[in-house]
């Protein structure tokens, strides 16, 4: 299958579902010939897998636990020893502060230690080492070597009650900076997504008093009037992946519905 994506072999983290799992099957779709699904969840990644061999790729599924480092050393090597090489690394996977406490304070001085630990664990850390121990193959890569992060726009900007998650994603844009320089010419990249419609989504509206009342609110800074899809984070997380994207790297990519553009809200 020929695409910008074309012969590549990739690593997604957190493909179980969501950005994720759309970033798997659009690397399918455009010509990988193969993609590791990494998920800590084997049920959800196997579907993700399903789908990537449907579009095109061959899979393989990956169970890994982020906070566990030799998880994430197993995750890289199989990969490469699987298909032979590794030349594109997304490190998608992200947690927020709810996933480890259902206390209604997550100020900043409210936020349990161990809250704190557990989000910096998986969203910062563990994208430092699948970057480290991914390099010597990516280096080794003569297929355009490329990582995109997934950093947010809670990474630019303050949100109330996610004092670890807006941390740790400002951490992911800059430590996408600190990789661009210290791996070039491996390209690294990364971008910033505002409210899309996952599943981790529709679990917080859920949990709101009035879900449609959730939904208009964090949706009423945006130019565009609805939630971002996944598929479009996906496409834009390819074409920094891919050769079109050659001379780009060091930079984040704001995918938010024009919701930073402005100090405003729509009534």
């Amino acid at each position: 299958m020929s695409g910008v994506l074309s012969g590549k072999i990739g690593l997604v983290t957190g493909a179980g579902q969501g950005i994720g799992r759309a970033i798997a099957v659009e690397m399918a779709r455009q010509g990988a010939s193969a993609v590791a699904v990494a998920d800590r969840t084997a049920e959800t990644a196997a579907e993700t897998a399903d789908l990537v061999r449907a579009a095109g790729a061959e899979a393989e599924v990956i169970v890994c636990d982020l906070r566990v480092r030799d998880d994430i050393a197993r995750m890289v090597t199989r990969t490469a020893e699987r298909f032979g090489g590794l030349d594109v690394l997304v490190n998608n996977a992200g947690v927020i502060e709810t996933a480890f406490t259902t206390a209604p304070d997550r100020g900043v001085d409210a936020l349990p230690e161990e809250v704190w630990d557990a989000v910096y664990e998986v969203n910062l850390k563990a994208v430092w080492l699948a970057t480290k121990l991914a390099a010597p193959y990516l280096r080794r890569s003569r297929r355009g070597p490329a990582i995109v992060n997934t950093a947010s726009v809670s990474g630019l900007t303050g949100f109330p009650n996610a004092p670890a998650y807006g941390v740790t994603k400002a951490g992911v844009i800059h430590l996408t900076k600190v990789t661009a320089v210290d791996l070039a010419p491996v390209r690294c990249n990364c971008f910033c997504p505002g409210v899309i419609d996952t599943p981790l989504a529709q679990d917080h509206f859920a949990a709101a008093k009035d879900r449609d009342a959730m939904e208009r609110e964090l949706t009423a800074p945006q130019l565009v009037e609805r939630l971002g899809r996944p598929e479009e984070v996906a496409r834009l997380a390819c074409f920094l992946a891919s050769d079109d994207a050659a001379f780009i790297t060091g930079s984040s990519y704001v995918i938010d519905g024009g919701a930073l553009a402005w100090l405003g809200a729509r009534d």
